[in-house]
């Protein structure tokens, strides 16, 4: 297989300055997907140069809002245009289902289209009053400059979606770096948004790994900002390289998330089943490799026992498989070292004497099943407490913790007990404890009877280890910002301070 050239830089594609390539493996059979080019440090450096020209002597950051936004606009259209292609892509690349896939993309067209109707709604600046009518006081948003943005590999084309558009939206120019184990939408995406129109040198892009690309683009002194999607590990590193230049840094890191499932929620036939039903969603999405998976299970302790026995009894019946087969409801996880990682996780539980209640192993091969494949059944582990690693870790596998409380203020304990924060849902037919409930969480969403659901015009991102800033709604887009302030005396006369 020929490798593809997946280094943009300036406008054109090139291979890794040193020539060496990395092959993109399938997960349902560990074929070779893809074979792309593994840039370094010197391709990192020749990105950041064309963006950093870009930013300073082209015109984009000039460009009026209009424009910028209309650009974002036929950025949506085409990915909408692409859907069946880039789903597919996406479905090989990360091993997720194409349902998916589909809606990964349909929400990235959505983030493009939020950003373009932000920045066309709002006004000129905000007029200070500084108490005088002969100055005139604004405070106006410029972009910051030069953006280094870094994704990870469980949904990389929304991730980098989300930091694509609202960098553009505010007048950047950028260079991202997609997961070395799941580049290719990101690669197309950059495609798409030439043929939108994006001036040469805007949008660059080196796939590499972590350690070389992302550490050197952190650090190189001619980038003003950092946006990095991945583990809490990776997010020090990054911090660490960017601190000696005192550069802006938003970090969403992982999360370990709660799904807390009260008694009265369970109350009706309905209720009950629909409370299961998305228990499984919040569990087993992409394998339970989003990091908004609810993958703490903390339900009330009057009806553990009938809901944990209905939940382990559907997970086995979870339709395994490659994500591009019909009818496959969980694809395979992302790599050799995630299933590897999901195996010690679940090994250790079992030692400190959690329940298996259902999956616990790879499953046996089949037609949909490659025995090659990185293949893990939907795993249900009972009775587990906060002493354990695999209720403490984020695992981004397949599988859901157990835990139970009694009173609501140890439910709210309990879920608050985490070194992350950064998803959380509550259960409850009792809207006044539901919002109470959600008002006492210390997590960036709380969803109340649902799970998962994200909007590009809410904030996303978390407390604590989850990471600082946020990758949705206004306050993304006032990341990829500076405020000035611009004081004008419309009368100057002398102030006599000094004799002279």
């Amino acid at each position: 297989m020929s490798a593809q050239q997946t280094i943009h830089v300036g406008g054109e594609w090139r291979e890794a300055a040193s020539g060496a390539t990395r092959d993109i493996l399938d997960p349902a059979d560990a074929t070779v997907l893809a074979v792309v080019s593994e840039g370094g440090t010197e391709d990192a450096d020749a990105a950041v140069v064309a963006a950093r020209t870009a930013f300073d002597a082209g015109a984009w950051p000039r460009t009026p809002v209009a424009e910028r936004a209309a650009l974002l606009r036929r950025t949506a259209d085409l990915l909408i245009r692409n859907r069946e292609k880039i789903a597919l892509l996406e479905s090989q690349d990360s091993g997720k289902t194409l349902e998916e896939g589909r809606d990964d993309v349909d929400r990235a067209a959505d983030t493009f289209r939020y950003f373009a109707d932000l920045v066309t709604s709002e006004s000129g600046g905000r007029v200070v009053d500084a108490g005088s009518d002969t100055v005139l006081s604004v405070v106006v948003h410029e972009p910051v400059g030069v953006c280094a943005l870094i994704t990870s590999w469980n949904s990389p084309l929304l991730q980098a979606g989300r930091k694509i558009a609202p960098a553009l939206a505010a007048g950047n120019t950028l260079v991202v770096k997609p997961s070395a184990l799941t580049p290719l939408t990101t690669v197309d995406l950059i495609d798409l948004l030439a043929e939108a129109g994006l001036p040469a040198g805007v949008a660059n892009l080196v796939t590499g790994a972590g350690a070389a690309v992302g550490v050197r683009l952190a650090a190189h002194p001619d980038v003003d900002l950092v946006s990095f999607t991945g583990g809490p590990n990776g997010g020090t590193e990054v911090s660490r390289a960017a601190a000696p230049g005192v550069k802006k840094v938003a970090l969403e890191l992982g999360g370990k998330n709660p799904n807390v499932v009260f008694a009265d929620a369970c109350a009706t036939t309905e209720g009950f089943d629909t409370a299961v039903d998305q228990a499984l969603n919040a569990a087993f999405v992409h394998s339970g490799q989003a990091r908004s998976a609810g993958s703490r299970l903390i339900v009330e302790e009057s009806v553990r026992e009938r809901f944990v026995g209905e939940l382990a009894r559907r997970a086995e019946r979870i339709r395994l498989g490659r994500g591009t087969a019909e009818g496959v409801e969980c694809g395979p996880l992302v790599s050799a070292g995630q299933l590897a990682r999901t195996e010690e996780y679940v090994a250790s539980a079992l030692a400190e004497g959690a329940v298996l209640r259902s999956g616990g192993g790879r499953p046996e091969p089949s037609d949909e099943r490659s025995a090659d494949g990185y293949f893990y059944a939907p795993t249900v582990l009972d009775q587990c407490h906060r002493g354990m690693r695999v209720v403490r870790d984020e695992i981004l596998g397949p599988v859901l913790t157990v835990e139970t409380f009694r009173t609501e203020d140890e439910a709210v304990a309990l879920a608050n007990d985490t070194a992350y924060g950064l998803a959380a849902g509550v259960w409850s037919s009792d809207p006044g404890r539901a919002r109470r409930v959600a008002g006492r969480l210390r997590h960036g969403t709380v969803w109340i009877n649902d799970f998962h659901p994200c909007l590009p015009q809410a904030e996303w991102g978390g407390f604590g280890r989850s990471g600082t800033g946020r990758t949705s709604g206004p306050t993304a887009l006032a990341t990829y910002r500076e405020a000035k302030h611009v004081y004008q005396n419309l009368t100057p006369h002398p102030t006599r301070r000094f004799a002279g």
